[in-house]
């Protein structure tokens, strides 16, 4: 079977300085983003030998850690191509017109968005996405990495919310982690990401 890998990040450590900083992003990426990878890895690998075997009485066990694990990477993965040191850049063409829309303006998603952000309780992301069935931007509140997101949404944004991702940057104020996270949000891989999803065939989401 083809196993997942740990991507590269399409900058340097220290490219998103000084809202992140350097050393974040490298325990960020190098070990916790290769934690999930692995445990994906040997989750699969248990559901192979599993069925193979018949010896399934932990299949609920191995399904749920490849769930965890999976959405762990997947997650990630998105976050890193989320980021660019963009120096506050905005939205701009459909996307932002979208974001009006939706939420008023984009200093009106920015208020929101924040608020849902500090209001997540315990691990989670906090997430922009494109809702296929109502054909419309969501906000979404992740736990732990899979939790809480319907399966006909796509994101387009989504903020790692666990401390990991910011506490020694900015200790327990994740407040000030999504104010500076502004600051290097690649609002044009989110444009990019709204552009290809509006275009699928949502007919099976129906």
């Amino acid at each position: 079977m083809p196993e997942y890998t740990l991507p590269e990040l399409p900058y340097d450590y220290s490219a998103l300085e000084p809202f992140i900083s350097g050393k974040i992003m490298e325990l960020h990426h190098d070990k916790h983003h290769q934690t999930y990878v692995t445990g994906a890895n040997k989750a699969l690998e248990q559901i192979h030998d599993a069925a193979e075997s018949g010896k399934v009485e932990n299949s609920n066990l191995y399904e749920k850690n490849l769930a965890f694990n999976l959405a762990g990477h997947k997650n990630h993965t998105i976050f890193w191509k989320n980021l660019a040191p963009s120096n506050g850049q905005e939205p701009e063409g459909e996307l932002r017109a979208a974001i009006d829309d939706q939420f008023g303006s984009f200093e009106g998603f920015k208020t929101y968005f924040a608020s849902m952000c500090a209001g997540i309780q315990g691990s989670g992301w906090a997430v922009l996405a494109w809702d296929s069935l109502g054909e419309k931007l969501v906000t979404l509140q992740m736990y732990d990495h899979q939790g809480n997101l319907p399966v006909t949404v796509f994101p387009l944004v989504l903020l790692d919310l666990w401390e990991h991702a910011y506490y020694l940057d900015y200790l327990n104020v994740r407040p000030d982690y999504v104010k500076a996270w502004w600051n290097v949000v690649n609002w044009e891989d989110a444009a990019a990401r709204f552009d290809e999803v509006r275009n699928l065939n949502t007919t099976l989401a129906r």
